[in-house]
């Protein structure tokens, strides 16, 4: 079941950029050339998600993902165009897969490590996000060429709307609210690549969880997130 919801967002995703940049390339076809022109203002983009500076013994189970969309605003700073800054706004929703089990309680929330023989279908943690991306930009476009390198770097923060716990087996099936999860986060970027397929990675600079947050026998939980994936842009 996974896998095939999985499947479904990856498929819609690819299709969604295949049908924008087929557009952006009918347009380029007209033959109207705009020397005022502005690149790669909204994205849409899919990506693996790591966690570094696990706990020992913690380990990352399935598929962890995300999905990401939003707009840039795209301000060339040179007469050529290809130098710019990108400012933005846009959506997105991170899962991650590990055997760290958090369950509620009246004190709040504890975490342990699930054992390896431990039988489970899946135990996540989801955030969705509000994400304020900051780019300095450089490529290879001009006015009447699509196709063309790039490499976007920069600075993204985020705001976490709602961060959810979640484990399923055959005989449990929980899900929360996780308030300590940290609603605050900020990393570095970079994207690079040719025409219609870009390479993303973003590190993050602070943890996933709040400061204090520990498992059971007093170990500190400081993941950080590192996500990989592709990144559509699209005029």
């Amino acid at each position: 079941m996974y896998l095939s919801m999985l499947g479904q967002r990856m498929f819609l995703v690819l299709l969604v950029g295949s049908i924008l940049c087929s557009n952006a390339q009918e347009n380029e076809q007209t033959g109207l050339v705009d020397s005022s022109y502005l690149e790669d203002q909204f994205y849409i983009g899919l990506t693996y998600n790591f966690l570094s500076n696990k706990p020992d013994n913690v380990s990352e189970r399935n598929l962890s993902y995300g999905l990401q969309l939003g707009f840039i605003k795209d301000m060339p700073i040179n007469t050529r165009r290809n130098i710019a800054l990108g400012l933005g706004l846009g959506y997105a929703v991170n899962s991650y897969y590990t055997n760290l089990l958090a369950t509620e309680s009246e004190d709040g929330f504890v975490y342990t490590i699930l054992e390896s023989s431990t039988d489970f279908n899946r135990n996540k943690v989801e955030t969705h996000l509000v994400e304020v991306p900051l780019e300095f930009r450089w490529r290879t476009s001009t006015p009447s060429d699509y196709k063309f390198w790039r490499v976007y770097t920069g600075l993204k923060l985020a705001y976490v709307l709602g961060g959810r716990s979640k484990f399923v087996s055959e005989l449990q099936n929980t899900s929360f609210f996780n308030t300590d999860l940290r609603k605050f986060h900020y990393g570095l970027t970079l994207n690079f690549g040719y025409n219609t397929f870009n390479v993303h990675a973003y590190y993050a600079l602070n943890k996933l969880f709040e400061d204090g947050v520990q498992i059971a026998d007093g170990t500190a939980i400081e993941v950080r997130p590192l996500r990989i994936g592709i990144i559509f842009y699209i005029l």
